[in-house]
């Protein structure tokens, strides 16, 4: 199979990548790249441990095929934090023990990244709904809940182009 080039957007810097055109995104970000945060579980778009942010939604990238992502955006956990700081979600994942073997904390982030950024104040049921494609063994789900709520609280006080 031939490669093609793909140009896009990863975490603000522009990059192009020569792959095969069945590769998917999330091998395209993990292999090529290096973002180590997408991870595969199922592969199947079950499991949600690959969830990245394309063109401003959550996709499962074990499911996107490298070339539909030509001219795109992509955020991965890498790109949340900015000069050194953690993005209040993550530091609040931290703080109200929202994780523990941290294998679903890359995809269960940027699904609730993706819903502030849709929702700024969400109800627990929509917070319940955003990750209900994230499956985690170890941890319980009201830590993310509470992570995603103080997130929201702490970003409406910082005001316009809070994060």
């Amino acid at each position: 199979m031939a490669d093609i080039e793909i140009h896009l957007t990863v975490n603000g810097a522009s990059r192009s990548i020569q792959t095969t055109p069945d590769r998917t995104l999330l091998q395209v970000l993990h292999d090529d790249l290096g973002l180590l945060s997408v991870k595969e579980g199922c592969g199947q778009g079950d499991c949600g441990s690959c969830i990245v942010i394309l063109n401003g939604e959550a996709v499962n990238s074990c499911l996107v095929l490298a070339p539909q992502v030509d001219g795109s955006e992509v955020l991965t956990i890498e790109g949340l934090e900015k000069n050194g700081e953690l993005h209040p979600l993550q530091r609040f994942f931290s703080e109200k023990w929202a994780f523990q073997c941290g294998y679903c904390t890359p995809g269960m982030l940027m699904s609730c990244y993706a819903l502030l950024l849709h929702i700024p104040d969400p109800t627990s049921e929509e917070i319940r709904n955003a990750i209900s494609g994230n499956l985690c063994r170890c941890t319980n789900y009201q830590g993310v809940i509470e992570a995603v709520h103080a997130t929201a609280l702490a970003l409406s006080e910082k005001g316009p182009g809070n994060d």
